[in-house]
């Protein structure tokens, strides 16, 4: 029972560290029609990602391969359930990903133009869709005893799920435009502030629209209301911290801040997850971690596995990280992606 909750808490952290560390590179991806005006800035926009997005990506397989081994039975009804969600976030996936081999061998102005818009749309799709799928999860869907789920079509689009996966998109594009305040030189360091300054009063807000419809349509402040509490008032104090970087230019700030809000996105929907792993709509179904974990040995196996594959995969981030400080420049001709 101890290592069940253990790697239910590790698969919340790995799907924490993916929205940190991949949100920022679906904003930057957003990014590319909002703030760039010409090839050359888009080029050196999709650059500052170039070198991570692929190793970012790998937080999502990561954390999807510890669910199917450790808690297999959560693995097989979330993504039978949502399978359709699954197979968009994909299809956005791999639209971005091709894009940058793509982009670089257009021979044309008008193939570059669609591959940089193949860019832009594979970067909304996957945090709209997987914040959909997550917060129609919490609400409770329709499952039987066998834990199979059939959610219907507004199980799955209803308010909550949109507005989620709105607020998604929006903080992965502050989280992108402070990235590249970060990783940019010249006039568009300055725009990537100048909008977050228009786009952080408008996450409050949605913040806010958040906060309430969590209230009303889950059961988290009803079965852990302090927790929730806690966790929601630091999503937003650390979004007001991203917001103080912006204003006082702090890059490092804005950039801490915006990421630990995406991050603490994923501990409340954990939080009020627990004991559970689906919540179903009638709560007799609802399939809880003792239930859905794999046998004691195969945990204990995959435990010391983790204890030594995780310190060496956190040194190659470092180490991969620490070799692009240097900020890009757009009107430099080096710009590679």
């Amino acid at each position: 029972m101890t290592l069940s909750i253990l790697w239910f808490l590790i698969i919340g952290l790995l799907f924490a560290i993916f929205l940190f560390m991949e949100g920022f590179d679906f904003g930057v991806g957003m990014s590319t029609r909002f703030l760039a005006k010409n090839d050359a800035e888009r080029v050196a926009i999709m650059s500052t990602i170039g070198p991570h997005w692929d190793a970012n990506e790998t937080w999502l397989v990561t954390a999807g391969g510890a669910m199917f081994a450790s808690l297999p039975l959560w693995y097989a009804s979330l993504f039978s359930g949502y399978y359709i969600l699954f197979l968009l976030v994909l299809v956005g996936l791999i639209l971005r990903g091709v894009s940058f081999e793509f982009h670089k061998h257009a021979e044309t102005n008008a193939g570059r133009n669609l591959w940089m818009w193949a860019f832009f749309v594979g970067s909304i799709l996957p945090p709209f869709f997987l914040c959909m799928i997550l917060l129609s999860m919490v609400q409770g869907i329709p499952m039987n005893a066998n834990g199979d789920a059939f959610p219907k079509f507004f199980d799955v689009v209803n308010l909550l799920s949109v507005v989620g996966g709105v607020a998604g998109v929006l903080l992965s594009l502050v989280h992108g435009l402070n990235f590249i305040r970060l990783r940019v030189a010249g006039p568009l360091r300055d725009r990537a502030r100048n909008l977050n300054k228009i786009l952080y009063p408008i996450l409050f807000l949605g913040e806010v629209v958040f906060a309430v419809l969590v209230f009303l349509q889950t059961d988290f402040f009803t079965k852990r209301f302090a927790s929730s509490l806690i966790i929601t008032a630091l999503i937003v104090l650390f979004s007001l911290l991203g917001y103080y970087g912006v204003l006082k230019n702090r890059e490092g700030w804005s950039f801490a801040g915006s990421g630990l809000s995406l991050s603490m996105v994923i501990v409340l929907l954990f939080n009020g997850l627990f004991p559970r792993v689906m919540i179903a709509t009638n709560p007799a179904h609802s399939i809880l971690i003792k239930n859905a974990a794999n046998s004691q040995y195969t945990l204990t196996i995959m435990t010391i596995v983790a204890c030594i594959l995780v310190p060496i995969v956190v040194i190659y981030f470092i180490w991969s990280y620490s070799l692009f400080t240097k900020r890009i420049n757009p009107r430099e001709n080096t710009v590679k992606y």
